[in-house]
């Protein structure tokens, strides 16, 4: 099968694990809503502007941290009982799986921003500043989720069969997505009218984190196999 047959088996079996499991509902969505609403009480007594201008920078940074729980769950569906061995012996190109998997995240993540979209306009009194913005902000929540996937799949297989995997992930991953963090906090912001920022320079952040999400999944798909090897 070429590449992007492989990859999309694997994106609809990780769906499918996801769909029955409901992890991203029971356990990551709560796991997201908490953090929320725990910066939510933490600017209770803040000044009444400083939580809206926060909150986009709270949406992305409550993503990354379910980001972390989301990539941990992926890889031990495949450790177990052998998952990864056995679809390395059945042929699978490295790069349909990375990009399998890429996609699987991208949707996963594209689910939870949208519910932590509406809590931050709920906890934060915050709203979308017209259409123009939405699209701004559909836009950005696609090309970051991409981004971080790519990144979370890449740095998820390289910390699968480490020993200490679920402290060396964050180590390894947090660093790199910063860019990520800054563009899309800061197109956000665009979106959301805060932080002073344009819908041009909103847009010329996207264009940052797209060309990151390129980069990230150009060269994870290119990287995976070697780093299946190690």
């Amino acid at each position: 099968m070429s590449v992007w047959a492989v990859a999309r088996r694997i994106a609809a079996k990780d769906l499918r694990i996801e769909a029955r499991s409901r992890v991203l509902v029971n356990q990551v969505l709560p796991f997201s809503g908490v953090v929320m609403v725990l910066f939510a009480f933490a600017l209770d007594k803040a000044s009444s502007d400083i939580p809206r201008q926060v909150a986009p920078g709270l949406v992305w940074l409550a993503t990354v941290f379910s980001l972390l729980v989301m990539i941990q769950r992926v890889f031990a569906v495949e450790r177990d009982d052998g998952a990864l061995d056995a679809l390395r012996v059945a042929g699978v190109t490295p790069a349909g799986l990375f990009l399998g998997k890429t996609i699987g995240l991208a949707v996963q993540l594209l689910a939870l921003d949208l519910v932590l979209v509406v809590l931050a306009v709920i906890l934060f009194d915050t709203a979308v500043a017209g259409l123009a913005a939405a699209g701004l902000l559909a836009v950005t929540v696609v090309v970051a989720g991409t981004a971080l996937a790519g990144v979370g799949t890449l740095y998820g297989g390289l910390a699968a069969g480490a020993k200490g995997r679920d402290t060396l992930l964050p180590l390894l991953m947090l660093p790199v997505v910063v860019p990520v963090l800054i563009g899309a906090t800061r197109s956000t912001e665009a979106a959301f009218g805060t932080g002073g920022i344009g819908m041009t320079e909103g847009w010329a952040w996207v264009a940052l984190v797209g060309a990151f999400a390129a980069l990230a999944v150009g060269g994870g798909a290119l990287a995976f196999g070697a780093l299946l090897e190690e």
